[in-house]
């Protein structure tokens, strides 16, 4: 029998897609107070790449994030979300903040 050292790895790949589509939509034009304190809190890219980071360490490769970032740019389900230039742009943003070199700290 196998090890699963990564139980729960198909939820993490969920989630990053989710962390994904959330930042790159934006906020809605008629949001409410509360959905405008959620996103400023929880959707900047800082927080999106923080998101996907736990995902990563949770057993999603940086491959396979990078596949959901080119099915959100290729696939017919996300033709919508295509049709805005400014989510194209934050999705240009996430995949390099993503795919950019991390720092270690020293000591």
């Amino acid at each position: 029998m196998k090890p699963n050292n990564f139980a729960m790895k198909d939820w993490h790949l969920e989630h990053v897609e989710k962390i994904v589509i959330r930042y790159i939509k934006g906020l809605s034009p008629d949001a409410s107070s509360f959905e405008k304190r959620n996103f400023k809190k929880y959707s900047t890219i800082s927080s999106c790449a923080k998101q996907i980071d736990y995902d990563i360490k949770h057993g999603v490769t940086i491959e396979e994030v990078l596949a959901v970032m080119q099915r959100i740019r290729h696939d017919q389900a996300f033709s919508d979300l295509r049709q805005n230039p400014e989510t194209m742009q934050r999705l240009d943003e996430l995949e390099r903040q993503v795919c950019a070199p991390r720092k270690l700290a020293t000591w």
